[in-house]
């Protein structure tokens, strides 16, 4: 599995949802609606989900091991605080004059 694209779809600068990310793999599967979500102690990154009859959230699609979910996880993080690096750059050069 590759992860081949990975789009952050809306950042959210309040509360504890951060962004809604896009993620595609092997560019024939897309996953809409991953959530990265300010936790306790860090971000992570939450699967799509949907709630069962008896009000518990359950995941459409998750990582099956540990390792895969890692792997998602850090590559999602790292696109987002990559966004997040470039738009305050771009921030920066606006109030700057630059651009």
């Amino acid at each position: 599995m590759n992860i081949t694209d990975i789009r952050i779809r809306k950042i959210i600068p309040d509360g504890r949802l951060r962004a809604i990310v896009s993620v595609t793999i092997d560019n024939e599967l897309a996953i809409h609606d991953i959530r990265i979500v300010q936790g306790e102690n860090r971000l992570f990154v939450a699967m799509p989900s949907r709630k069962d009859e008896n009000g518990v959230y359950r995941d459409i699609v998750h990582p099956i091991t540990a390792e895969a979910r890692n792997a998602v996880e850090e590559q999602i993080l790292d696109t987002y605080h990559r966004h997040l690096e470039l738009a305050e750059a771009e921030g920066e050069a606006k109030e700057a004059g630059i651009i």
